[in-house]
């Protein structure tokens, strides 16, 4: 009867385990940029607090999907724990992720090559509600160039700057540019936002983050956020688990301490009928006994 009890609790721990690895890889991209100008040089490493071993880097440029270092239809080069995209295998507008052995995925991170003039600086992971993130317009001469910013589809500012600084909250999440007089604009990217409570680090079934299409300045994009399953909705879930298995235990031994008290009272009973019976046949015997005697005839 025990094995049941025990049976639950070892799944509960595979679940929690379970969850724990998938929540702890994630795509880093070095240096964390979504922007970069063709012939740039890009790491990306699969990381995780309980190690990346057997998750591989992949994406997918609309053709397919590949892996880095295979043959084939693979990309970039294998450097230790890292993929690398250099100039002997340029990077390629894509999206990029982290992928196990089982079919784990990682959350997913949107790269743009451009060979436009300019590209905007903005971060390719999540960034915290309470951070500061400064956008810049790069030129692809060098150096920084004053521009226009743009957040869906609208200005931020009312003048050309070298850069703008955002302390970010949720509704700063969506698409940036940014527009030069001289050098023309940039590729469009989403920034992402993540509360400062949420660890999120991967999703088993992470969506895809809006592709970076070209949009009319003047009507706002129609934008939204990758979905993302928090590591404290999971935990909350299996808190919940926990419950059910408590309760469930609980029950069971309800039962069976309801199933052991039934069993005692009927052997209670069915001593005292053993004594009552006993106690009859005492009474039987002391009616012979105490008789009255009677005189024999000789």
């Amino acid at each position: 009867m025990k094995t049941a009890p025990v049976s639950l609790l070892l799944g509960v721990c595979v679940l929690l385990l379970s969850a724990l690895t998938v929540c702890a890889v994630s795509l880093s991209v070095s240096p964390n940029l979504q922007q970069f100008f063709t012939a740039a040089s890009v790491s990306l490493t699969c990381d995780g607090q309980l190690g990346s071993d057997g998750w591989t880097v992949k994406r997918d440029t609309g053709s397919g999907t590949e892996s880095c270092g295979a043959g084939g239809r693979g990309f970039g080069r294998l450097t230790g724990s890292s993929c690398l995209l250099d100039k002997q295998s340029e990077p390629i507008s894509g999206v990029y992720w982290c992928e196990g052995e089982a079919g784990e995925k990682s959350e997913e991170v949107n790269i743009t090559v451009s060979d436009k003039e300019v590209i905007l600086e903005i971060p390719a992971l999540p960034v915290r509600t309470g951070s500061d993130v400064t956008l810049r317009c790069k030129k692809k001469i060098g150096g920084t160039a004053a521009a226009y910013f743009y957040f869906n589809g609208r200005p931020v500012g009312p003048k050309s700057e070298k850069n703008i600084t955002i302390n970010v909250q949720q509704s700063d999440e969506g698409l940036y540019w940014c527009a030069t007089d001289e050098f023309g604009s940039s590729p469009q990217s989403f920034l992402r936002v993540r509360d400062v409570y949420d660890t999120t680090t991967i999703s088993p079934s992470a969506t895809k983050p809006p592709p970076t299409t070209t949009i009319n300045l003047n009507s706002p994009p129609s934008t939204s956020s990758s979905s993302i399953i928090s590591p404290v909705a999971a935990l909350g879930s299996l808190g919940l688990l926990d419950l059910i298995l408590v309760a469930a235990l609980l029950f069971w031994n309800k039962k069976q301490e309801r199933t052991l008290s039934s069993s005692l009272s009927q052997v209670t009973y069915q001593d005292m009928n053993f004594r009552q019976s006993a106690n009859k046949i005492t009474d039987t015997h002391s009616h012979v006994v105490f008789s009255s005697p009677r005189t024999l005839q000789g």
